[in-house]
């Protein structure tokens, strides 16, 4: 298939809610296809349809284990169903540049999703898949790990972003 381009923040379409995906055909399959390769190629552990611009529903992950590994999972319209607990880790995002901070999440949860053919699963994960797909899903609200950080630090790192724009244009 193909690499995406993979838009970055204060980009608008990452603030949009994505909709949710009635169609399980063969174009679900190709971006689904798609997102993997670019995941893997950024290099990343998720991603989230709306960062390649395609305000739907779907995520894809690297599930494996170890972070030599790939184990590619497609999650259509994935909901958080249960929560248990909390955890701080570090984040960072293929959307947001130069950035990485801690923030907290539920430690375990539960997720109702529909795999690449529309068959209803469910999921519960713990520890840093739970971050993973607590922060692949927020994308899908329109949601963005800065979103969880403090004010000063939210305006900090806008800032930054407002000086880079200016010196790349």
């Amino acid at each position: 298939m193909s690499l995406r381009t993979i838009h970055k923040f204060p980009d608008p379409v990452l603030r949009k809610k994505a909709e949710k995906i009635t169609a399980f055909d063969a174009r679900l399959e190709d971006l689904a296809t798609d997102m993997i390769e670019t995941m893997y190629d950024a290099p990343g552990v998720g991603l989230a349809a709306p960062q390649i611009g395609e305000s739907v529903q779907l995520i894809v992950v690297n599930a494996a284990q170890d972070e030599d590994s790939e184990e590619s999972m497609i999650l259509v319209n994935p909901e958080i169903v249960e929560k248990e607990g909390t955890q701080v880790d570090e984040e960072g995002c293929l959307s947001v540049l130069d950035l990485t901070a801690a923030v907290k999440r539920s430690q375990k949860i539960t997720v109702s999703y529909q795999d690449i053919k529309g068959e209803k699963q469910e999921l519960t994960v713990e520890d840093r898949f739970a971050v993973v797909l607590q922060h692949e899903i927020d994308h899908l609200h329109g949601v963005l790990f800065i979103d969880h950080l403090s004010t000063l630090k939210r305006a900090l790192y806008k800032k930054k972003v407002k000086k880079m724009l200016v010196t790349q244009a």
